[in-house]
């Protein structure tokens, strides 16, 4: 009964914490829906008081639980740049751009269990070079592969992965 005891204090602040965080949080995005009510200077003062109270809260007062420790750490480490695709227009909130260039490289080392050697894994940064490149641009990889095998039998150059008009 007494570890139990001894558990609901961490409990108890830990919870205290995430409700602060929570709470400095609904500020910050209440200040960002009422961006259209605000002149630019006004909107850009409070934005940065209410992204300081967010970074005060999640590094002062942590608990000792590791999930609350983990928090703080990353809101030290990247606190200013949680919250960057808010007012910068072009910045996604996520990464799901580069997650989508890679995914087929991490399904295909799954499946394989990736290589052994350095020529294995040569080739197979070069092959996956090639057809996220080629998938970016909408290129076939087939016809990019066939036009490089055929020049090498030529002698010629490789073909060139820049996008057209580069």
């Amino acid at each position: 009964m007494l570890q139990i005891a001894q558990l609901d204090i961490p409990c108890a602040f830990a919870l205290a914490y995430g409700q602060r965080l929570r709470d400095a949080l609904r500020e910050m995005f209440a200040i960002i829906h009422r961006r259209g009510e605000l002149p630019d200077w006004a909107f850009d003062v409070r934005l940065a008081q209410a992204r300081a109270n967010l970074l005060h809260h999640a590094l002062t007062d942590v608990p000792a639980t590791r999930a609350s420790q983990n928090m703080a750490a990353r809101f030290r480490k990247h606190g200013k740049a949680y919250f960057e695709f808010i007012t910068t227009a072009g910045v996604a909130p996520t990464n799901n751009l580069a997650e989508q260039a890679i995914r087929f490289v991490v399904i295909d080392r799954r499946i394989t269990q990736g290589t052994r050697g350095e020529a294995g894994r040569r080739w197979c940064e070069r092959i996956w070079t090639i057809v996220a490149t080629c998938s970016q641009q909408g290129r076939s990889v087939f016809e990019y592969l066939s036009d490089s095998v055929a020049a090498h039998f030529k002698g010629d150059a490789a073909p060139s992965l820049l996008p057209t008009g580069t």
